[in-house]
């Protein structure tokens, strides 16, 4: 194994400051535990000298007990105005408890001058009478050299020196920041090169992603030194973001054979799932190793070689990560790939049933459908052509009324349906709106019926225009996700008039779970 690295979370600090993105204290204690149990090193928790909610957040942190993490308060050096003793940040920052502490400083004399507006030698003064008052209050001291690569190009001279007054007053750890994200892969390793042939003290990265080069620049780093990286799960952060952790830990391990105290990967993928659901963000699909379609194989020549050695594809086994293969239907697909999602559903097929399913699939596609993301309106599909099921219910017929009067949209659909005894239930419902009204008319027709429908609500609705080109009278496609508490589904319907194109992704939706019921699920 290489040199050991440790690995640095600032999803509670820095991940905060992404758009749209604001943790509770709940959410953020929540989060400090899971991180904790997967192994991550240093937690920075945020700062509590700068709001209430931060100093809640180490207020209840203090009281926890840790497995594997240290606590880090982060915080800037002092100001120029006072003594490191009478600053309230600094102050803020040992009552925290934590035991451990970011600070950063300026490292580039642009910032210097124009943001801070002090003499180049007072911030040397602020940054080494800084580390040594936390230092004398017996705290572990990361020093952030914020904007240190746009500092190190400009003035080389200055920025080391800034690392200089770190390092003297009794820094443990100099961290060298890309705050701006412009910096190359090549620029980082050569800075720290110098920094590593000019100091002792253990190095580390932070950088940001406004280049797309976040996870690069990290790797590179630890090529040349760092044993520290800072980041973020999700890659979450300011602007473009922070290094994602989610590919930075991985890499590092299963790729550069550096050494983790995160020992069980497998966990990765639900991490980063949990801090999206807890941070109420979309997942990014497409993010490498933990994103849904990490692992996921379209062509049919991708999935024909996959299925005989996932290696052909793969750069890792997915599961070493937590995530999983998956196959997806298209008119790209071929018979090898319908043949195994056929098998994904239980089913024993064979080559000219696979080719009796693409050729349906491929018409169905050229009409508007696409079942990429409504697997079970394909499962039905296969069944339906494989084992001749038929539907355990009959549309005879509906109805939709829209009431307009004044400001008040009042909508009522009236629905027909027969069981598979011939049973006839006639009902109707109201809605805020036709579809809505339409999905409580079909609930109750069918739950008389089939009272187990009863578990069953719509999650999700979504509803994409085909071809606009066509203006109103352009196809739409309606996806509908459903779930009865225990599972999900997703079902998709097509047609020119969108309360059509809705109500055929609800039934589906409901023979969808009949189907669960009848085949032994919840």
């Amino acid at each position: 194994m290489g040199r050991k690295v440790a690995i640095y979370d600032t999803t509670l600090r820095d991940g905060t400051q992404s758009e749209g993105v604001s943790f509770s204290t709940e959410d953020k204690l929540d989060i400090t535990r899971r991180l904790d149990q997967f192994g991550m090193d240093y937690i920075e928790g945020g700062w509590p000298g700068s709001n209430p909610k931060d100093q809640a957040f180490f207020e209840a942190a203090s009281r926890m007990r840790f497995e594997h993490a240290r606590l880090v308060a982060f915080g800037s050096t002092r100001k120029a105005s006072a003594k490191a003793s009478e600053d309230a940040n600094l102050r803020a920052l040992v009552e925290s408890k934590a035991p451990c502490v970011a600070v950063f400083g300026k490292s580039w004399d642009h910032h210097v001058k124009n943001a801070l507006k002090v003499a180049l030698e007072d911030n040397l003064e602020m940054i080494a009478d800084s580390v040594a008052y936390l230092k004398d209050h017996g705290l572990e001291v990361v020093y952030d050299a914020e904007h240190f690569f746009d500092g190190y190009k400009a003035n080389p001279e200055y920025a080391l020196a800034t690392l200089k007054a770190a390092a003297d007053a009794g820094a443990d750890w100099l961290v060298l920041c890309d705050t701006n994200g412009g910096s190359l892969p090549g620029e980082v390793g050569e800075a720290f090169n110098v920094v590593r042939e000019g100091f002792s003290i253990p190095l580390g990265a932070h950088v940001h992603n406004d280049g797309d080069l976040a996870v690069a620049n990290s790797l590179a780093a630890v090529e040349h030194g760092a044993t520290m990286v800072q980041g973020t799960v999700n890659g979450l952060g300011e602007r473009c973001g922070n290094a994602n952790l989610c590919s930075i830990i991985p890499t590092l391990t299963l790729k550069m054979g550096r050494e983790l105290s995160i020992r069980d990967l497998s966990h990765l993928t639900s991490l980063s799932t949990f801090v999206s659901e807890t941070a109420n963000v979309a997942a990014d699909p497409r993010l490498p190793y933990v994103g849904r379609s990490a692992f996921a194989h379209k062509g049919g020549v991708h999935v024909s070689a996959v299925m005989k050695d996932a290696t052909t594809y793969e750069h890792i086994r997915p599961e070493v990560v937590g995530n999983e293969r998956r196959v997806l239907v298209s008119e790209l697909a071929g018979t090898a790939s319908i043949l195994a999602k056929m098998r994904e559903f239980g089913i024993d097929p064979d080559k000219g049933s696979g080719r009796l399913v693409l050729d349906r699939l491929k018409e169905m596609e050229s009409e508007g459908y696409q079942f990429e993301g409504a697997e079970a309106s394909f499962e039905l599909l296969v069944r339906r052509l494989q084992d001749g099921i038929r539907p355990p219910f009959r549309l005879e017929g509906f109805r939709i009324f829209v009431d307009v009067a004044g400001s008040n949209v009042s909508s009522e659909a009236s629905i027909k349906v027969i069981d598979s005894t011939g049973a006839m239930e006639h009902t109707a419902a109201d809605g805020n709106g036709p579809v809505n009204a339409l999905d409580r008319a079909v609930r109750k027709a069918l739950e008389r019926f089939y009272p187990e429908l009863r578990q069953v609500r719509l999650a999700d609705y979504k509803v994409r225009v085909i071809d606009s080109k066509d203006a109103t009278g352009a196809k739409v496609r309606v996806l509908i996700r459903s779930t009865d508490g225990e599972r999900s589904w997703t079902t998709v319907g097509v047609s020119t008039n969108v309360i059509e194109a809705s109500l055929a992704a609800l039934l589906d939706s409901m023979e969808y779970k009949l189907m669960l019921v009848r085949n032994g699920g919840p």
